[in-house]
């Protein structure tokens, strides 16, 4: 019996890994909005029945997403690399690198957080409140900065909001490629230097 449970529960759990990949990638080709549970069973080659055994509705599952996405971002915070010190611009960085590295990975579940948050109050409101712990890590940050002698231009948790609004947006609109025409790519390091630069200098810093 034992054995019969661990077999049934390992098939669910790669069901519901298939469900959340088919789901990505359907995102990336149609759009959240336009996405139905039918195209994303389709596209796992399941059952449409299948999708609510372990998802109560499209935005069930995009919001297990979002908790994939903050656990793999929990687990790159005891990267070597990581540094919580943002008096020094190479921490500053790294989240910064880590973010672009981040989100160009993960561009299509990033995209339908977005678009879901526009749609649906309940949505946005839901995902404020499981993105709350990283605003409040980020401000960690900013005080021990704010410690070491930078003058921060308010306080920690609305600078670590405008921190994260900010690399965010840049993100999107330059990997979405809705930025300025260059007349040329936008290099990944000049991308990340640029941003950098400008957030270390706003939070005081000399850059």
């Amino acid at each position: 019996m034992a054995v019969g449970t661990g077999v049934r529960r390992q098939q669910a759990a790669q069901t519901e890994a298939e469900l959340k990949a088919a789901a990505v990638r359907v995102f990336a080709r149609l759009g959240y909005l336009n996405t139905k549970i039918t195209d994303i069973t389709a596209e796992a080659g399941r059952a449409t029945g299948s999708f609510y055994t372990h998802f109560a509705s499209k935005e069930a599952l995009l919001e297990a997403l979002l908790a994939d996405l903050l656990a793999e971002g929990d687990a790159s915070a005891v990267d070597a690399g990581h540094s919580d010190d943002f008096s020094d611009r190479a921490a500053v960085r790294w989240h910064v690198a880590a973010y672009w590295g981040f989100y160009r990975e993960h561009s299509a579940i990033m995209t339908a957080l977005q678009q879901a948050s526009i749609v649906d109050e309940r949505f946005a409101a839901r995902s404020r409140e499981m993105i709350e712990p990283d605003l409040h890590h980020i401000a960690e940050h900013l005080v021990h900065a704010r410690d070491a002698g930078l003058r921060l231009p308010g306080d920690p948790l609305v600078v670590a909001t405008a921190f994260t609004q900010l690399i965010a947006t840049f993100a999107a609109t330059w990997q979405s490629g809705a930025g300025p025409d260059l007349g040329r790519p936008l290099d990944d390091n000049e991308a990340i230097e640029t941003l950098t630069s400008f957030v270390y200098a706003a939070i005081g810093g000399s850059a």
